[in-house]
Order: structure tokens, then sequence, then C-alpha cells
């Protein structure tokens, strides 16, 4: 886990984090003489860091201490860390940060993991640091560092490392970092490719591999029939989400085909222009809710899409719940599996007695937070396949809408965008994108 502030560290100048107050007045005074000046500690971002008297780094955090709305909990605290790290430590500074709906859940206290208020940030209440993914550029090596070196990227190695800040101390960084490129670094990535891969992506890889081999099943039916138009099927709704423009991506590579499911847009020129963009990604269904709801879909998934019914659709992905995942269940074929991971909708769905008996269906959740805990060397593989994908210009991160945070940023601009993620219909994903700071 990274480390925030250890008891040590609020005595004296060889503390890591110091209080919001002695930073500013630290800050107030270098600016005054002079001496707070941009300071030159990698070679990718030379503009960055912000440098306080002794070497001190100056820092920000979105911070809360209770439970509520973004916009009502979230504040900015100022901070300053110390130029001498731990062992086995790394200092990092943030250079592209997503905000998903499972931060503005856990900022809420609705989500499945309650994050502990620490006393240790030096803020007035004990409180935490939001976010779960993003991008690092290493600033500089504590003694003991093995796989990390000054001007490396790295994404956290699980959740719950506090990723809506402009800098970090991360403890034990050979163990809770995942360096990213391998022998290649970091040529041929950006860093919102790389803030935005260990999530979305990795869940979609996952629940396409774990619950219905399917790419045996399309080997299977074209050694069977010859004349098989295409790789096996799988279904997904909330089509247009982050895991479901990978799975359409991912799927397309492995030679599977998809039917997706999207909300209708304000406008039919809207509607179509998604489908369209959809389509380019590799599906190759696109319908909107109200299509896949109707009475006649199940007559055109059986003429138009499987040949009669020769094609089995075996794995349903659900993130909606409520009618679109009834929806699903009856759409799937004889044995087929329905993975549930998400409930935007809000609407309870009982798993139906009837498919489970006659259909023989299995119903199963995934928790990419929980899998992750219990396949740490299974994780780290997918996204070193994801990022290559990335690299050879095979898989596209899903769209972002940037957050300039540099040191002028607003409070109320950073809560603004954390409380926007769960609005409507957004272009993309908020994406802090870090500046002089």
């Amino acid at each position: 886990m990274p480390i925030l502030a250890p008891t040590s560290a609020l005595r004296g100048r060889g503390g890591l984090l110091r209080s919001a107050a002695a930073a500013a007045s630290a800050s107030a005074s270098a600016s005054a003489s002079g001496r707070a000046i941009p300071r030159v500690l990698g070679p990718l971002t030379p503009r960055r860091q912000l440098s306080g008297p002794y070497g001190y780094t100056q820092a920000k955090s979105l911070v809360f201490s209770k439970f509520g709305e973004p916009s009502d909990v979230l504040h900015v605290h100022r901070h300053s860390i110390s130029p001498t790290l731990p062992d086995g430590a790394v200092l990092l500074r943030a250079l592209a940060v997503p905000v998903n709906p499972s931060d503005v859940n856990t900022i809420q206290g609705t989500y499945g993991v309650k994050p502990r208020f620490s006393p240790l940030l030096g803020t007035p209440e004990p409180a935490a640091i939001p976010g779960n993914e993003g991008c690092f550029e290493v600033v500089s090596v504590g003694p003991g560092v093995k796989t990390l070196r000054r001007g490396d990227w790295a994404i956290p190695a699980s959740t719950g490392f506090g990723t809506f800040r402009t800098h970090a101390v991360a403890e034990h960084a050979d163990r809770t970092l995942y360096r990213i490129g391998g022998d290649r670094g970091t040529a041929g990535l950006t860093p919102t490719q790389v803030a935005t891969v260990s999530v979305n992506p990795c869940s979609a890889y996952r629940m396409l591999r774990d619950y219905v081999d399917l790419i045996s099943a399309s080997v299977s039916a074209f050694s069977q029939d010859p004349t098989t138009p295409g790789g096996a099927w799988f279904l997904q709704n909330g089509a247009n989400s982050g895991v479901g423009r990978a799975a359409i991506q991912l799927g397309a590579l492995w030679g599977l085909r998809s039917i997706n499911i999207i909300r209708e847009r304000p406008t039919p020129e809207e509607t179509e222009s998604l489908k369209s963009e959809l389509l380019s990604l590799g599906a190759t269904v696109v319908l909107t809710e109200s299509e896949f709801l109707d009475r006649a879909f199940s007559a055109r998934l059986k003429e138009e899409f499987t040949r009669g019914g020769k094609d089995p659709v075996l794995l349903g992905l659900n993130c909606v719940g409520g009618k679109s995942a009834s929806a699903v269940v009856k759409a799937l074929s004889p044995r087929g599996t329905m993975v549930t991971y998400g409930g935007m909708s809000r609407q309870s769905f009982p798993f139906p007695t009837g498919p489970q008996i006659f259909k023989r269906l299995r119903f199963e959740g995934f928790w990419l937070s929980e899998w992750s805990k219990e396949n740490p060397a299974e994780k780290r593989k997918t996204i070193d396949e994801i990022v290559e994908l990335m690299r050879e210009g095979k898989f596209k991160a899903a769209p972002v809408q940037d957050v300039e945070w540099s040191w002028e940023t607003e409070e109320k601009t950073l809560r603004q965008a954390v409380q926007g993620t769960l609005d409507g219909f957004r272009s993309g994903k908020g994406l802090f994108v870090f500046k002089d700071t």
C-alpha cells in the first residue's frame, strides 16, 4: 500500500509529509525569496515538479473525511513531501488519472469496500484519498527498490491506492506498483492509455476468457461445420461503457462475434453515429435497448444472427440489471452463462428459476478487485498483453474528457469533474491531466 505519512514523518525536516499549513507557509516564503522554482526531475515532463525549500515537493490531493456526494465532501489538501525516501519507496508524480464510477461510489460510501480514514494525512480530520487507477512517473527512488527507476511509468498494482493527487510516495514499490512497458519502456504509449488499462480492459479480458471458453467453442464449430460464418457469440448490455468497448475489441481480435446493446441517444443521428463507432471497433451487431427489449428480438436473434439458432449465444455480460438483464437471460442459449459486473439501472434482477432449471443457465458475478487479489500474476500478464496491443495500435482506449489539473486549478473544478462522472450521456469519462504541479 502507498505510504502517506508515518507518525515520525510529522516531526522535523526529515518527515515525508507536513501539514497543509506548514506547506503553504513554506511555499509562500520560498516564493517571496525566489526559491520556489520548477525542478527538472525526469526526462518526460521537465516542467512538472514544484519544489519548495530544502528540496521538499509541493503536492495537492483531493480528500474526503465523510461519505457523501463528491461535490459536498471533497476538498483539496496541500502538503509537502520530503526528498528523503524510506527503503523500498519511490516518489511518484501523476500524469493522468481517470475518474471511474466505482470511485464515485466509494466517496458516496456505496461501494463494496469502504476506505479507511487516516489521521496521517495532515488534514484537520481523518481523511482518505479516492481513486484506484492512474499513470504515474517515477521521480525519485529510495534505497532497496529493484524494479523501478527514475523516469519509468507505473500504475498501482491493486485498488485503494488513492490516485486523485499530484504526487504520492509508494512504500514497498516493487510490490505495490507495476512498471509499464517492460524492456520496450513507454515507446508508442500515451499517459491516457496507461492510466485506463488496469480496470475496464482487464475486466473485459477476464470475463471473456474465464467463464466460457469461447475460443475453443469457435474452433469446435468450424470443425463441425465449415460453413460457420464466424466465431462464437457473446452478448452484452452497456456496450458503450469502457468495459463494453474493450470487450468488443478483444472479442474481434480473438475472432468472436458480439451482440451489443446501447441506450438510445437524444437524436436518431447521435444513435446511429454511436452504432457506427462501435461497429468500427469490431462489433458484429449493435442494437438499441428498445430494439433489444422488443418482442421481435427473439425472432431476429434466431433468424438474422444465429442461423436459426445453430450458432449458440453462450455468454452474456450484464452491467445494467432490471429488464435488460432479464432480456440477456432470455437471449442466452441452453447451458449459457451470464456474468454480472454492475447494476447501472439500479433496478433489481431476480434470478429466474425456469431458465436455471430448463436451460441449465449459470449465473456468475465478477469483481475485479477480488479477482486481482486472488490472481496477482495473472493480472500482471493481462495488463502486459493489453499494453502491447495498445502499443501496436490494435486496441483503443475508451474516450475521455480531459480535465486539466494544474497548481492553479480551483477546487470546484476538480469536485465537479468527479461529481459529473455518473451524469447522463457523456462523450467520455473524466480524466485528470496534470500540468504544472
